[in-house]
């Protein structure tokens, strides 16, 4: 690996708060105030911060439909021994944002990165979730387009650990249906706003979400909790198929309900139901078929 220049700058990848103006360290004030330059994603956001901070540093604008042209411009000024600190739109740089690209631009160019570390909406979530903080596996934002969606769902749906999201509010809903039929009723923890004023934090199965976000307008930035795929919500073949044939001697309705019923009470998706329930049939019509002989 190159080793870093000390003729050259260093590249700073500071958090900053993801609400609450009071959730940053001292040493990220200290960093803004010093660096000859502050590269933000939002810089309608962080010159709120510098004000609130009464920081008067340089800024600029670096997001990412302009990472590669401005990319370039802050590398140039690093090379020549100006000290820059890079800001995401809030929360930890470099976590589902455009800030990739110029750590990776910096570090190919030995350049030093340093990171001053805070607060992360994913880890801020997590803390407070009561899903098991273990091991988790973090995802970012979700596609936007439904069958993309619905395919990383299908990936990740076998998946032990929590899985934490973030997702857009005019997006919630369906992704809660998506994962609702794709992975079953799970626990899920929805977090909004986190650390600001109306912070908000629904717990529940996903259908509960569902229903209580029901006729809302949704606001702010979403950090979504699933709870992994634990075994003994998955019954094997066998439990599914039994049930089928439970419920369908207790209640005598058409096989479409019987699923719907099997999937809510066992907190199974409706495609897995569904799939065994072909095979419900098929065992069914040999019964029938045996009977006739």
């Amino acid at each position: 690996m190159t080793r870093p220049s000390q003729n050259k700058g260093i590249l700073y990848i500071v958090a900053t708060p993801i609400g609450n103006l009071e959730d940053i360290t001292l040493r990220a004030v200290r960093i803004l105030n010093e660096v000859d330059i502050i590269a933000a994603e939002d810089t309608r956001r962080t010159r709120i911060l510098l004000k609130h901070y009464n920081i008067k540093t340089s800024l600029t604008s670096y997001y990412e439909h302009n990472k590669y042209a401005k990319g370039k411009q802050i590398l140039s000024k690093l090379n020549i021994g100006k000290n820059i600190a890079l800001v995401s739109d809030a929360g930890t740089p470099g976590i589902s944002d455009p800030g990739y690209y110029l750590i990776n631009l910096a570090l190919q160019s030995a350049i030093e990165v340093t990171p001053v570390p805070g607060p992360s909406a994913a880890t801020a979530a997590l803390s407070i979730s009561g899903l098991s903080t273990e091991s988790f596996l973090f995802e970012g934002f979700l596609p936007s387009k439904t069958n993309a969606r619905r395919k990383l769902i299908e990936k990740i749906k076998e998946e032990k650990r929590t899985i934490i999201f973030y997702e857009s509010p005019n997006r919630i809903r369906a992704t809660l249906l998506d994962l609702l039929d794709i992975c079953g009723d799970r626990k899920t923890v929805l977090t909004r706003e986190l650390t600001k004023v109306f912070e908000e934090v629904i717990r529940g199965k996903i259908s509960d979400i569902i229903r209580k976000l029901e006729g809302r307008q949704i606001k702010g930035e979403i950090t979504l909790l699933l709870s992994g795929n634990i075994d003994k919500n998955k019954p094997g073949d066998t439990s599914i198929m039994n049930l089928l044939s439970e419920y369908q001697k207790k209640f005598d309705l058409p096989m479409k309900d019987l699923i719907n019923m099997v999937s809510k009470d066992k907190g199974i998706s409706k495609r897995d139901v569904y799939q065994q329930s072909l095979k419900f049939k098929k065992t069914l019509q040999l019964e029938d078929k045996n009977g006739k002989d």
